[in-house]
C-alpha cells in the first residue's frame, strides 16, 4: 500500500510544542524543529500541528486542549528540542493499538529533561515533574505522550486544569518546558491507563543547547535501528520456556518471513497444521509416534511465538488477530489432548483428558473474566467521573501495599520474576510438559501433571485476583 494511502487511513495528529529555544538549534536537517516535522512526516500521521503560542505554560497547554477538543483521532504531543530514532517515535506512533502512552527509557541516570516515573506491568503507575518525586522509580520519561481517542476527554480536561494552576501561580516555577511532563503527571494522577512504550537502547532526548544537540544527534548513529526493531519484535515479557528455548532462535526467522511476505495469520495456520500432524502421531500410541507428534508440538509452538514476532515487526497486530491467535492455541492444545487420549488405548483416560479440558477452560475464563471486569470498572469510572488524585499531591498516593505490595516488589527479582512466570504454568511450559512426560512416561502422566500444575497455577493466580480485586 503506498505511504499516501496509509497516511490517509490514520487519524493520528501530531501537536509538536515549539515554544522552547532549543527548537531552532541547527542539525543537518535544518533546526531540530525541521527534524522532528520530517521524521513525523515519515510515519502515519494525518497532520501536523506547530504549536508556538509564545504566551507561556498556560497558553501552550491551552493550546493542547483545543487540539484534544476538536480532535477526531489519536492525539500525539511531543517537544521540538527532541532529537530521537525515528524508530524510537514508531514504537508508540506507529503503534496499532493507538492507545494512550509515553515513550520511557529504563535508563534512569539523571539528566536534564527526564523525569523520572515507575512502570509496571508496561504501565506507568507514578510520573514525576521537577517537583513531583517518583519513589523507586525504574524509567524516566523521554517526552513523547499520545492519547488515545477514549482519553481525549480526559487530556484536555487535565491541560485545561493545568494551565489555570499554571496562570495563578499555584504550579510553582515552572516553564513551557514541562508542558509535555505535567500532561504525563495529570494523565497518571487522573486515573487513565497509560502505557509504557520503552525505547530499549534508542536515543530520545531533549536538548538545552548547541553543544548538547550536536552529541543526541551524533549518537543516533551509534544505534543500528533495523537491529533494534528486530530486538523489540521478540516480546519482553513472555514465559521462560518461550523466552530461553524458543525464542531464541525464531528471531532470526523473523526477517526472512517478513521478506516472503508472510501474514501472521499464515504462519498461525501452519501452526494448526502441525499441531494437528502432532495430535495424529500422538495417537499411534508409540515410541516413535511419541516422539514424532512431541517434536511437531515444539514447531508448532515455536510457529505459535513466530506468529506475534513477525506482528510485532511489521506492526500489522490487532485485537482481532489477538483473539484469533488466543482461540488457535486452545484449539491446538485441545486436539494434542484428543491425539494423547486415542493413543493411549484405555477408555479410562478420557476421564483425565476431559478433566484436564475443564480445568484449562475455567483458567481461560477467569482469566478473561477478570480482565473484562477491570476493563468494565474503568469505563463506568469515566462515565462517573475518574476518582482522580490532586495533582499537587505526593506522587506514591495509592501505592500498593501489603501482599500485592510484596509481591510487585518480587516481580523486580529476576529468579522471583520468572519462578512466578513459571508457577502459572503459561502455554509454554505446558506444551514442553505435555511433550516430556508423553515421550518419558505415557498419556496417564501427561495428564495427571496437567491437572495438578494446574490447579495449583488456578489457585495461585485467583489468589492474587482476589487479592487486587480487595484493594
Amino acid at each position: 500500500m503506498p505511504d499516501s494511502l496509509i497516511r490517509e487511513s490514520t487519524t493520528t495528529s501530531a501537536v509538536l510544542l515549539a515554544t522552547t529555544p532549543a527548537s531552532k538549534f541547527v542539525c543537518a536537517d535544518g533546526t531540530l524543529l525541521d527534524r522532528v516535522s520530517d521524521q513525523l512526516a515519515s510515519l502515519p500521521i494525518r497532520e501536523i500541528l506547530i504549536l508556538n503560542a509564545g504566551g507561556g505554560l498556560g497558553a501552550d497547554l491551552r493550546g493542547v486542549a483545543k487540539v484534544a477538543r476538536t480532535a477526531t483521532g489519536v492525539v500525539a504531543v511531543l517537544p521540538a528540542d527532541l532529537v530521537a530514532h525515528t524508530e524510537a517515535l514508531a514504537l508508540l506512533l506507529d503503534h496499532p493499538a493507538r492507545d494512550t502512552g509515553a515513550l520511557v527509557s529504563h535508563d534512569v541516570s539523571a539528566a536534564p529533561l527526564r523525569p523520572p516515573v515507575r512502570v509496571e506491568h508496561g504501565r506507568i503507575v507514578a510520573a514525576g515533574s521537577s517537583f513531583h518525586v517518583v519513589p523507586e522509580a525504574n524509567a524516566s520519561f523521554r517526552g513523547v505522550l499520545q492519547a488515545g481517542e477514549a482519553d481525549l476527554a480526559a487530556l484536555a480536561d487535565i491541560a485545561e486544569e493545568l494551565a489555570e494552576l499554571a496562570d495563578t501561580g499555584k504550579l510553582g516555577p515552572v516553564t513551557p518546558v514541562e508542558t509535555v511532563d505535567l500532561l504525563l503527571v495529570g494523565l497518571v494522577r487522573s486515573g487513565v491507563k497509560v502505557r509504557a512504550a520503552a525505547i530499549g537502547s534508542l536515543h530520545a532526548d531533549r536538548v538545552t543547547g548547541q553543544i548538547a544537540a550536536d552529541a543526541a544527534v551524533s549518537r543516533l548513529d551509534e544505534v543500528d535501528e533495523a537491529k533494534v526493531r528486530l530486538d523489540t519484535s521478540v516480546k519482553a515479557e513472555d514465559g521462560f520456556f518461550a523466552t530461553f528455548l524458543v525464542s531464541t532462535w525464531t528471531r532470526h526467522l523473523i526477517r526472512p518471513a517478513a521478506l516472503l511476505k508472510l501474514t501472521p495469520n499464515s504462519v498461525t495456520g501452519i501452526s494448526i497444521g502441525l499441531a494437528t500432524l502432532s495430535a495424529v502421531w500422538f495417537s499411534a500410541g508409540t515410541l516413535p509416534g511419541r516422539l514424532a507428534g512431541a517434536a511437531l508440538l515444539y514447531l508448532s509452538f515455536a510457529l505459535d511465538c513466530l506468529d506475534g514476532q513477525l506482528a510485532r515487526y511489521t506492526r500489522t497486530f490487532s485485537p482481532l488477530g489477538a483473539w484469533a491467535d488466543g482461540m488457535a492455541d486452545r484449539l491446538k492444545e485441545y486436539l494434542v489432548y484428543v491425539g494423547l487420549a486415542f493413543g493411549y488405548g484405555d477408555a479410562g483416560i478420557w476421564y483425565l483428558a476431559v478433566a484436564a479440558m475443564i480445568l484449562q477452560v475455567v483458567r481461560h475464563s477467569v482469566d478473561f473474566a477478570y480482565a473484562g471486569s477491570v476493563a468494565d470498572a474503568a469505563r463506568v469510572g469515566a462515565l462517573w467521573g475518574r476518582p482522580a488524585r490532586s495533582l499537587l499531591e505526593p506522587a506514591d498516593a495509592g501505592r500498593a501495599h501489603g501482599v500485592l505490595g510484596l509481591a510487585q516488589r518480587m516481580e523486580r527479582g529476576t529468579a522471583a520474576r520468572w519462578l512466578k512466570k513459571i508457577i502459572v504454568l503459561p502455554i509454554g511450559e505446558r506444551m514442553a510438559l505435555i511433550a516430556v512426560t508423553a515421550v518419558g512416561w505415557n498419556a496417564r502422566v501427561t495428564f495427571l501433571s496437567l491437572l495438578c500444575w494446574g490447579g495449583v497455577a488456578a489457585l495461585y493466580q485467583l489468589a492474587g485476583r482476589i487479592v487486587r480485586s480487595a484493594r
